[in-house]
């Protein structure tokens, strides 16, 4: 049975192809609605599970997932309508893709679960993609509406702190490793 916090984050999940069919059909103002709206469940459904106690392990692998279908699919969706540089999707889906591929590694080579641990950096990031996201909404239904010096500083922050985080997730990849390496036992 679902709890509430799971329940919003699969609601979470729901809205992204409403998303993505509000974008492609050019209804800016409402796909970010749509946004923001699962940004308040991504928000909502952390605080109710944290103070009713109702963490779950499904709920600990939905909500990441949650939020990569609506950063990775925004990305490239805005990418080939142009409303985001193709430099900057091709870093965001290569970060993901990257990570991804280092936990399937060690998944299934050391067979064994390595617990993901979002970071500062990682938590900002995913941040600045979704408002990133937003501002190339806005941007998209009016130009005029915001600074374009705004969106530009925005776009390199994000770029800044995808490729950052992206190392930093690298990083600790390879020193669990390293750590987990000396401690099996040696081969003759």
């Amino acid at each position: 049975m679902l709890n509430l916090p799971n329940s919003l984050t699969l609601f979470r999940i729901l809205t992204v192809p409403v998303f993505l069919i509000l974008i492609s059909s050019s209804l800016y103002l409402e796909a970010l609605a749509v946004l923001i709206l699962g940004g308040l469940t991504d928000a909502v459904d952390g605080a109710v599970a944290r103070i009713t106690g109702q963490q779950t392990s499904l709920g600990a692998y939905l909500d990441p997932v949650a939020d990569k279908l609506l950063v990775m699919s925004s990305f490239v969706t805005l990418g080939l309508i142009g409303g985001l540089p193709s430099w900057l999707v091709v870093l965001v889906l290569s970060r993901d893709i990257i990570i991804l591929f280092g936990y399937g590694v060690i998944y299934f080579l050391v067979a064994e679960r390595l617990r993901i641990q979002p970071t500062a950096i990682g938590k900002l990031n995913t941040f600045l993609q979704l408002l990133t996201v937003g501002v190339a909404l806005l941007s998209l239904y009016d130009a005029g509406l915001l600074p374009a010096s705004l969106r530009e500083i925005l776009i390199i922050a994000t770029a800044l702190t995808t490729a950052v985080s992206g190392l930093h997730y690298i990083y600790r990849g390879l020193v669990w490793l390293q750590n987990r390496a000396h401690s099996l036992p040696r081969l003759s």
